[in-house]
């Protein structure tokens, strides 16, 4: 039998003289940081002074002990990053020039002297560009130059920390006769819920002459096949498979397989992996709207509730398996089910897969080729063909991962971005996106679809981001413009968008320490990697808000408001227009490092304000108003494998807390759809004291008389809503005067200084395609932009509060008139919260009880920006307890944030954004909070103020 025996001991790293102890896998800055040599370069601006690490050798060193017992021996690494010479006893074994491989050298009858030299990244590209000429890229860094992870080389968001070293698992493997080489798992469902595992197997032999079997079970099947030479099919038929499912759709069964290799009755090696039966699909079929991008499971069609996913850490070695396991459970938690592996990082480790196959997240795998030109001559394009066939067959046994992406803004970066001139017909990677890789997808893995890029609308005859076809990225927004433009376009499948805020409070504090913090102190800005990242930020924020000058608390407050409003806004109107929009992947759900960015959860792994928007906004069932031509509608939008049926309490309000009017409207949305009801002319917001409030109660599945709407999901007529499946007809949802015009809003102009999306050469407004807009389905009328009466999420000029109100102990009775100093305050318009945890019955004022409204869901709608509403100074109670903090308002409190991080580093918050009616109430819960304190409680919390 093969025997395995992990090296991970004695290594030393060596350096023009010097040693110190080294762990493997690991890295040559994590062995610097461990033994003292160099500071934590997260920290301060301490990155800086360790750029020499990445542009000189090193050399790993161990003794590798003499082995016997078994015909053949082989030194196994899992992954050299990068270019390497790996010698043994003073032979050469081979080199390496690919981090994104494994490797194997026979080492039989050898021992000695280890050693694993690596030449800096930076010597070897630089090569690479001199023999093969210079590419274009978005950032001045030669990541193109070999197969590294890009982002090592630093990133709009990211250091520049150019690592080396053995970061993946090496081992010592002995074996006799014959080993397994490699197994390539196809599985599909037939009819009749038949599940069928085919196993493609090469072995490697020691002894050509041997006779081979493979014996295979999976489900209680078993199966066994002869093998001749040195490939073999076996085939296993499992009746009645349980299917497995996208989180929130059914379940996630996953079935052991196990394949054996046998000698004359005895076993030589074993092949073990998990694999799960389903179906996969991808419907890029044209309709009256374009081409669509569904992604379809199991039959069934998926709005992709998505986030981006770049390493956990610049040092990808120190990701453990629990920290995959805790990041990728809060994205389950956020509502997330689909997470986009992003072209500039690199292939996971197993446990990546493994967490998202138990927790039910799909996987979109980029490979990796990001924002740059790559040559395709060798020595670089022999590399890209052997990583990707061993990923692409080391990946396919995880049902979680359904869709191949060939790069990531390539194809968009060499039409938009200057490169085609500057390349002047040298190769840029076109051939492995549309030849390479899909030829490889094609014959390794033909049960996954393959796109050749993200954005890429199909063909060379649309522009590769028009939004009507295909894949769009929508990047105009942060780099140019109000993130009320989102509203502006209705793509078929938004793949990344975003906007930035800093981290939390506490992550900042650790990350500068000693620094007093500003907007523009050293370590702040040193944390901020985009270009003109700090000015883009202030430009979003100006557009809702006076800038707060000088008050750190209120920037860091507002920043991470804006960012959740811009999200909402984006998120809202693209799942209201399902099915014509089939999915939404947020830019991005975690960090590698502390610092501001578009992140969901810092760097630290603490979730800001956006994480607890995003639980809202993927939800299964959203409630969210919405323009509709000259309309205000509310779309309810039911994901939900049930119907959602119910009652719509709508009520027009005063900031004062005056109900002026109200009523209650039935609806109904089927399964997997969405159904606008119309806004009744006298119940639409008027002036700049008016906001609506809608609440949707519904018991999931009675069916009542509907008020009139739209229904969509499949192709029907205004009222009827059934289940999602086949587009919908034209006009369908709107006016057929609100269809988009050409000219409006299709994201092909790029921000030239390479922030996200981006590159240089094309001016902002560039004209799209013919056809790059939707139809009707669209929300403006035909160019028109939107003002602020119909955008959602605009903010208003505060005054910074910080608790505003009494602070108690439980049950103790608030000091009279009790309050705190002015602080900072949140955005809001037409951002249609929802509160599903609860308040009282507006108009509950002082002296009233307070009761927590039943479960359901609610939006709330302000039709002007926040800076020209008189909203009331907020008056609440506070009260704390054991795991708690629970806040009664006594007036209007718009986005209530508990900052629980203030409380304690290691305090967190189990909600985000709260907006409460006079007399509603809300319970936060806090965890990490040893010491329960109103006062501290009353600091840590932040709400919108009137404007000064």
């Amino acid at each position: 039998m093969l025997q395995a025996t992990p090296l991970t001991e004695g290594w030393m790293l060596r350096h023009e003289g010097g040693e110190l102890p080294a762990v493997v896998p690991g890295c040559v800055h994590t062995d610097l940081l461990a033994a003292g040599a160099i500071p934590d370069p997260f920290l301060g601006r301490n990155e800086t002074e360790l750029a020499w690490v990445g542009r000189r050798d090193w050399t790993y060193e161990t003794e590798l002990p003499p082995v016997d017992g078994h015909e053949q021996t082989d030194l196994v690494f899992d992954g050299l990053d990068t270019v390497a010479e790996i010698h043994l006893d003073g032979r050469l074994l081979g080199r390496t020039r690919n981090m994104h491989r494994s490797y194997r050298f026979d080492v039989t009858g050898m021992s000695g002297r280890l050693t694993v030299r690596f030449v800096s990244a930076y010597a070897e590209a630089e090569a690479v560009r001199g023999k093969l000429g210079e590419r274009p890229a978005a950032y001045a860094e030669p990541y193109q130059y070999l197969r590294k992870m890009a982002c090592s080389f630093g990133w709009d968001w990211g250091p520049t920390l150019v690592t080396a070293g053995i970061w993946r698992p090496v081992r010592i493997e002995r074996w006799s006769t014959a080993r397994i080489a490699r197994v390539r798992p196809l599985v599909t469902v037939g009819e009749q819920g038949l599940g069928v595992v085919e196993l493609a197997v090469e072995v490697e032999r020691a002894r050509v002459e041997a006779p081979l079997r493979i014996e295979a079970s999976v489900g209680g099947v078993r199966a066994i096949a002869s093998l001749d030479g040195t490939e073999g099919v076996v085939r296993l038929e499992v009746p009645d498979v349980r299917l497995w499912w996208p989180r929130g759709y059914g379940e996630q069964p996953l079935y052991d397989v196990e394949l054996t290799l046998m000698h004359e009755g005895r076993p030589l090696d074993v092949w073990r992996r998990r694999v799960g039966f389903r179906t996969v699909g991808l419907d890029r079929s044209a309709d009256a709207h374009g081409t669509g991008f569904t992604l379809v499971v199991n039959g069934e069609r998926l709005f992709a509730r998505g986030v981006n996913w770049i390493p956990d850490d610049v040092f990808p070695s120190r990701i453990t398996r629990e920290r995959y396991r805790e990041r990728l459970g809060q994205a389950a938690d956020a509502g997330v089910d689909l997470v986009r592996i992003w072209g500039g990082g690199i292939y996971e480790s197993e446990d990546f897969y493994d967490a998202c196959d138990e927790l039910g997240l799909l996987v979109w795998q980029d490979f990796p080729f990001a924002c740059a030109a790559y040559p395709e001559e060798q020595p670089l394009r022999g590399e890209v063909e052997a990583e990707a066939r061993e990923n692409v067959v080391r990946l396919m046994p995880h049902p979680s991962l359904v869709l191949w992406n060939g790069n990531n803004e390539n194809l968009w970066g060499f039409r938009d971005w200057g490169w085609e001139a500057r390349l002047a017909g040298d190769s840029w990677g076109e051939g492995y996106y549309l030849g390479v890789l899909p030829r490889v997808v094609a014959e390794l893995d033909p049960t996954r679809p393959y796109t050749a890029g993200s954005p890429w609308s199909g063909s060379w005859e649309r522009h590769p981001n028009d939004p009507a076809h295909g894949t769009h990225h929508s990047w105009e927004v942060w780099n140019r413009e109000d993130y009320a433009e989102y509203r502006g376009e209705v793509p078929r499948f938004v793949a990344e968008f975003g906007w930035q805020a800093p981290p939390a409070y506490a992550t900042l504090a650790r990350a500068l320490p000693g620094e007093v913090l500003a907007a523009d102190s050293p370590g702040v800005l040193h944390h901020q990697k985009a270009d003109d990242g700090n000015g883009k930020l202030r430009r979003g924020l100006e557009r809702h808000f006076a800038f707060p000058e000088g008050d750190f608390d209120r920037w860091h407050y507002l920043m991470q408001v804006n960012q959740a409003r811009a999200v909402a806004a984006g998120i809202e109107h693209w799942r209201s227009h399902w099915p014509v929009c089939a999915g939404t992947v947020v830019w991005q759900l975690n960090d590698c490092w502390p610092v501001t960015s578009w992140a969901a959860i810092d760097g630290d792994g603490r979730e800001k304000p956006l994480y607890h928007e995003l639980r809202r906004l993927y939800a299964d069932r959203l409630l969210t108003v919405q323009m509709r031509g000259r309309r205000l509608v509310l779309a309810a939008v039911n994901q939900a494998g049930e119907p959602w049926a119910g009652v719509l309490r709508l009520r027009r309000m005063s900031v004062d807390g005056e109900v002026i009017d109200e009523t209650e409207l039935n609806f109904r949305a089927a399964r997997r759809t969405v159904t606008d009801v119309t806004v009744p002319p006298e119940l639409v917001p008027v002036g700049p004291k008016e906001f609506l409030v809608a609440d949707a109660g519904g018991d999931g599945g009675v069916d009542r008389n509907t008020a009139a709407g739209t229904g969509r999901g499949s192709a029907t007529g205004t009222g009827a809503s059934t289940d999602a499946g086949a587009s919908t007809e034209a006009g369908a949802s709107l006016d057929a005067s609100t269809s988009l015009d050409a000219s409006v809003g299709t994201g092909t102009g790029v921000d030239t200084a390479a922030g996200r999306g981006h590159g240089s050469g094309t001016e902002a407004g560039a004209a799209p395609e013919a056809g790059a807009s939707p139809e009707a389905g669209a929300s403006p009328e035909a160019g028109a932009s939107l003002d602020a009466s119909v955008s959602t999420g605009t903010g208003v000029d505060t005054a910074a509060g910080r608790g505003h109100g009494s602070g108690t102990e439980a049950g103790a009775a608030p000091e009279a008139g009790a309050g705190s100093e002015a602080g900072a305050s949140t955005s809001g318009d037409a951002s249609t919260g929802t509160d599903t945890a609860a308040g009282t019955e507006a108009g509950a004022g002082p002296g009233r009880d307070a009761r927590a409204r039943p479960d359901g869901v609610r939006a709330v709608y302000f039709p002007l920006a926040d800076r020209e509403i008189p909203y009331p100074r907020p008056e609440f109670d506070v009260t704390v307890a054991p795991g708690a903090v629970t806040v009664t308002a006594h007036t209007l409190v718009r986005d209530l944030l508990l900052q629980a991080d203030r409380l304690d580093p290691a305090a967190r918050a189990d909600r985000g954004l709260v907006t409460l009616l006079p007399g509603e109430r809300v319970t936060i819960g806090v965890s990490g909070w040893k010491t329960p304190d109103p006062d501290a409680a009353r600091s840590a919390l932040y709400c919108l103020e009137p404007s000064r």
